[in-house]
């Protein structure tokens, strides 16, 4: 059976190699590998999220479904005093993101780790994300229980849940959703090249 992005202990080759990459309005060089989301570099949904979303909030920032780390990067960068919890079911996207941190001088502001792993007490003031909207439904709806309520209350201004959702994947219904079955404000605030940006706060 083919590897999924989010298969815990991807089963291909894991042969890495190195891409060119622009990450927070620099060039930065990153290791990638089969296996994972987006090996081939930043998908389009993830650059459209990079450049709607405001600056980082200081302290701490969620990445789910950080794959090998655009977001988590791009976060780190742009601010040294957030601390980005890097988050994924797969193993081998937890080492390229560790290795990418390292590579670009910022490893002692990421922490790359599984769900479980992420201590109960720790709350987010922004969620970045381009959620893997292919686990299907119910698998999405779970994670997102889980971790949308952890949002600092009252969100700062730059802070809350920054999610980019495919407008033909269901944007406009997980926006309904959220709001219907979470009680947490949901707004769409960007539209582009087919894609919704969806900010959720508390």
């Amino acid at each position: 059976m083919s590897d999924h992005y989010f298969t815990a202990r991807p089963a291909s080759d894991d042969e890495r190699c190195t891409l060119d990459v622009r990450l927070a309005g620099r060039e930065a060089t990153v290791e990638v590998a089969a296996g994972i989301f987006s090996p081939g570099g930043v998908d389009k949904g993830t650059r459209i999220l990079l450049d709607e979303v405001p600056a980082p909030p200081a302290g701490d920032l969620l990445d789910l479904g950080c794959g090998w780390g655009p977001i988590t990067l791009t976060a780190a960068l742009e601010n040294p005093a957030t601390t980005v919890w890097a988050v994924d079911v797969n193993e081998r996207a937890l080492d390229l993101v560790r290795r990418n941190a390292d590579r670009l001088g910022v490893a002692d502001r990421v922490r790359a780790m599984t769900p479980d792993e992420v201590p109960d007490d720790v709350t987010f003031a922004a969620l970045w994300s381009n959620p893997p909207i292919r686990v299907g439904k119910q698998v999405l709806h779970d994670m997102l229980r889980r971790w949308l309520p952890r949002l600092t209350a009252p969100c700062p201004p730059d802070g809350g849940a920054w999610l980019v959702v495919q407008k033909n994947l269901g944007a406009d219904s997980l926006a309904r959703w959220i709001e219907a079955e979470l009680g947490q404000p949901t707004r769409r605030a960007a539209s582009s090249k087919g894609f919704r940006i969806l900010h959720v706060t508390r």
